[in-house]
């Protein structure tokens, strides 16, 4: 199969471009100089994209966007995410739509931010979406891969949780944390975090490149959500660190601004992978502690190499 990525030079990316390139003909669209023959330009700002890269495709998946959690936000950095997602998505998908043979799917990235802070609420791919920020993000996110859906392709919206990776990503600054002793409670650690692992975010995108029964909203995040103070202890204990050091609210305001701070450390979002689990995924680490067992050994062992490599 020919898959197009988007994002493939990301954290989720590179990690599914080699997992899916076993098997399968990787093309990647990049921002970024190309180094190989099967990479291809765009850029989603200035509304340029290769249309050549788009024949012959089967597949797309989108990953491609702004980091949310890179600074602390303000306008102007607000409106570059906004625009990374809805822009790069309505140019992708408009680019779809106007060829004479489209792919049969694209799995477009998109995050649990839709529901925003929903308490104790048991969330689902029917739930609603909330207020905010980070949900008027993924709202405007996700509809901009209608113009493909009205096109005849299955599209996916893949709502994903906190990826736990062994390098980068949200895992990272975490664990750097909890080994220094500094693990603890965000706020009153009572707010349900939503996670996959990052093994589960390739098996998700797999099972709905091949599915065709999963189309729409799809939740990618483990059904073991846990509370944040849970989080913090399960990844203390992991490291062999204490986890006592609290990060009240209001200090985390101060230092993030309350709009960051709100919306993606203390807002709580128990959201179940019902879409996955009914057209039958298997989750390698449906649980966090094992989870973090696997991905951190991994995280130790890759750095132990680079160290290695580092002093020869």
């Amino acid at each position: 199969m020919k898959i197009l990525i988007t994002g493939a030079t990301g954290l989720l990316g590179s990690a599914l471009a080699a997992e899916l390139g076993r098997q399968n003909e990787i093309v990647r669209l990049t921002r970024r100089a190309l180094h190989s023959a099967s990479d291809r330009r765009w850029d989603p700002g200035a509304g340029v994209l290769d249309r050549g890269a788009l024949e012959g495709l089967e597949a797309v998946v989108h990953l491609a966007g702004e980091s949310i959690g890179a600074r602390r936000w303000d306008a102007a950095y607000m409106r570059r995410v906004h625009e990374s997602r809805v822009r790069g998505t309505r140019l992708l998908c408009d680019g779809l739509s106007a060829l004479e043979r489209p792919p049969r799917v694209l799995v477009s990235a998109s995050a649990v931010g839709w529901y925003g802070d929903r308490g104790e609420e048991t969330l689902t791919e029917e739930s609603a979406p909330g207020t905010g920020f980070l949900p008027e993000v993924a709202r405007a996110w996700e509809a901009a891969t209608e113009t493909a859906e009205r096109r005849g392709i299955r599209v996916v919206r893949m709502r994903f949780g906190i990826v736990l990776a062994a390098r980068g990503g949200a895992l990272e600054p975490m664990r750097r944390l909890t080994s220094l002793g500094l693990g603890g409670p965000l706020g009153n650690g009572r707010q349900w975090m939503s996670w996959i692992a990052v093994d589960d975010v390739l098996g998700a995108v797999g099972h709905a490149l091949s599915h065709d029964a999963l189309r729409g909203a799809v939740n990618a995040v483990a059904p073991g959500a846990v509370r944040q103070l849970e989080f913090a202890r399960t990844l203390a204990r992991v490291l062999g660190r204490p986890a006592w050091m609290p990060a009240p609210a209001f200090a985390l305001r101060l230092v993030l601004g309350r709009e960051m701070a709100d919306e993606l450390l203390l807002a709580s979002q128990r959201v179940e992978p019902r879409r996955l689990q009914e057209t039958g995924y298997a989750f390698r680490f449906p649980a966090l502690e094992p989870a973090l067992l696997h991905v951190l050994a991994r995280g130790s062992a890759a750095r132990s190499l680079t160290s290695r490599a580092d002093a020869i």
